[in-house]
């Protein structure tokens, strides 16, 4: 029975309303239908083939391993995915994509093209509804294959013929040069009729058309422009776009650790990953997307920012209940698999900084006036006034007891510093004096309960000894400047007690203890984000050099398609963690816009 591929195997393909992962076999592993957050159609990424994929490829003698793509690469800046097999036989291409939706059906279209010689293909279309666990009625309508459960209906329009065996639908062809044979899925509520039937080079052609324009935006040419652009493309991709609301990631439970327990699902919008999302959009000339997003969050939070939620749904739901699926054994056993996600109910103090620094970045880059959104930043002041003090699950939403985290405290000081700025403009009315003084409060209360003197170095939280990198974030946001000694002492710190043999970081000690300062059993990877914050910090003390080497080593750990998953394994050498992450590409797009803006890059 095979199983998925390595998860930098896997490319990403979408519609900014959903997207499928297609590994290096042509097989299409992952695919919730109609949205990110929808139940998987092919979910044989957590499990095997029996719970759903679509593999398209040169065919193979049974019992053999599907033939890996000899090459493949994005059709210049786009999300259409190009897969060349060399075989015995000649050469083939298969070109998959998914067309951007206004009024149509959701598409997965590929497109098989002969390059050379004459190559026998096969096409093993397996439909898994509600996470492999439903196998759907599946037969003829008019002459197209549609396979029905419930509410779900995956309608299949293919140039040559298809068969059915053993639960399976089949195609076997033979393709010359310059053949070119289309097969595509389209899903359909089930009640409804049949979807158009789909009109494959049309798409295509349409889909090419709309990347280019959005990339034609970018206001960046620096020297690592490629990196940059592609990490742009993977966040449009990873944004729902009649909403604005964008996923943390379009998969749940890729793990951590492979074979542990630390599994979540990342197909929400978390306020934190959104907000700075939004920052690096905003900053490489991307408004309409900032314009979006600013009014999917006043309308997520609504008239109650007294009860803020770290992560909504992408339409903006509150109800984000977390189950396990018991039928999954999980991507290479690693248990358990979760739908939903309970941190949304957590305590997170440090979101209202983030979410506040992005409406004031938004302001300072000329988006347009919306009162709604003053008038809310002043009530999550209001509410932050009186709960800073409280401890919180922080950042890394520990399921341990609370605690005093500095990251925390830190940001509801930038929430209060943007917020006396946003008053001092004029554009709004508040309590300056008072609130300065609750500036002056917070800040003096972080230096005195977070900072470890005999270290030099601020610690995870008050009164502890652990570290944690998202103290890099300190001098980032400007609660001290880089030159501080308490901040180079802590940067030093953490590349000292939380880099991996590598140069990456850990979030924070997990030591593989029964339960660590998370609440969690077992270990994880580097984190790729904090090991970006790194090299910012680097150049920003002036280490400049070291930080474009960091910088230029965390470029070389994306796979071959420029994809970075949560996490990087630096025992296993691999990419671990959901694929691909937001929180991966944001910083990658933030660091290389300091190193540009530091001349500190080679060439």
């Amino acid at each position: 029975m095979l199983v998925a591929g390595r998860i930098e195997d896997y490319a990403l393909i979408g519609d900014m309303q959903t997207a499928a992962l297609v590994c290096r076999d042509g097989s299409a592993d992952w695919l919730c239908l109609p949205r990110f957050d929808s139940h998987a159609v092919f979910a044989g990424l957590l499990g095997t083939e029996e719970h759903g994929f679509w593999r398209l490829g040169p065919a193979h003698a049974p019992g053999q391993e599907p033939p890996r793509a000899t090459r493949r690469r994005y059709r210049g800046d786009s999300l259409v995915l190009e897969s060349e097999w060399d075989t015995p036989r000649g050469t083939v291409r298969v070109i998959d994509f998914m067309p951007p939706r206004e009024d149509h059906a959701p598409q997965l279209v590929r497109i098989v093209e002969g390059v050379s010689g004459r190559v026998p293909m096969r096409s093993v279309l397996r439909m898994r509804f509600s996470y492999g666990w439903v196998v759907p009625w599946v037969h003829k309508v008019d002459g197209r294959t549609v396979a029905v459960a419930g509410p779900d209906s995956v309608w299949v329009d293919s140039d040559v013929d298809t068969y059915g065996k053993d639960l399976t639908t089949y195609s076997d062809f033979t393709v010359a040069p310059g053949d070119r044979v289309s097969m595509t899925i389209s899903w359909q509520p089930s009640h409804k009729g049949a979807p158009p039937p789909a009109e494959p080079e049309a798409a295509l052609a349409a889909t090419e058309e709309f990347w280019r324009a959005w990339v034609s935006q970018c206001t960046y040419h620096g020297p690592y422009r490629e990196a940059v652009v592609r990490s742009l493309i993977t966040l449009k991709a990873l944004t729902y776009a009649p909403t604005g609301g964008i996923v943390a990631a379009p998969t749940t439970s890729l793990p951590e650790e492979i074979g542990g327990v630390r599994n979540w699902d990342y197909r929400f919008t978390w306020l934190r990953d959104a907000a700075i999302t939004l920052s690096s959009l905003l900053r490489t000339g991307y408004r309409d997307e900032a314009l979006a997003w600013r009014e999917w969050l006043l309308r997520a939070v609504a008239g109650d920012p007294e009860n803020l939620q770290i992560m909504y749904g992408i339409a903006g739901e509150r109800e984000l209940g977390e189950t396990e699926l018991s039928w999954l054994p999980g991507y290479e056993g690693s248990q358990p698999v979760r739908v939903g996600n309970g941190a949304a109910s957590q305590l997170q103090l440090d979101v209202y900084g983030e979410v506040i620094e992005a409406l004031h970045l938004a302001h300072m880059t000329g988006l347009s006036r919306n009162d709604y959104a003053s008038l809310l930043q002043i009530k999550l002041i209001s509410y932050l006034e009186n709960h800073w003090t409280e401890p919180d699950e922080g950042i890394w939403e520990v399921r341990g007891p609370r605690r005093h985290f500095v990251h925390s405290k830190v940001m509801a000081w930038v929430a209060v510093d943007r917020t006396i700025r946003l008053i001092e403009s004029g554009q709004v009315d508040g309590p300056l004096e008072r609130w300065r003084a609750l500036r002056d409060e917070i800040h003096r209360d972080v230096c005195e309960k977070g900072y470890d003197k005999e270290r030099n170095t601020f610690t995870q939280s008050y009164g502890s000894k652990e570290l944690d990198a998202s103290l890099l974030l300190i001098p980032q946001v400007g609660f001290l400047p880089p030159d501080d000694k308490r901040v180079i002492g802590t940067i030093e710190a953490i590349q000292r007690e939380l880099s991996t043999p590598d140069g990456f970081v850990m979030r924070y000690p997990t030591a593989g203890a029964a339960e660590g300062l998370d609440g969690l059993a077992g270990d994880e990877g580097a984190f790729l984000a904090c090991s970006f914050w790194l090299a910012d910090d680097l150049a920003m003390i002036g280490r400049v050099d070291e930080a474009r080497r960091l910088f230029e080593k965390l470029l070389s750990l994306r796979n071959d398609l420029g994809l970075l998953a949560e996490e990087w394994d630096p025992r296993l050498k691999r990419q671990v963690g959901n694929f691909p992450q937001a929180f991966s590409h944001v910083p990658l797009i933030d660091t290389a816009l300091r190193l540009t803006a530091s001349g500190a890059y080679g060439g």
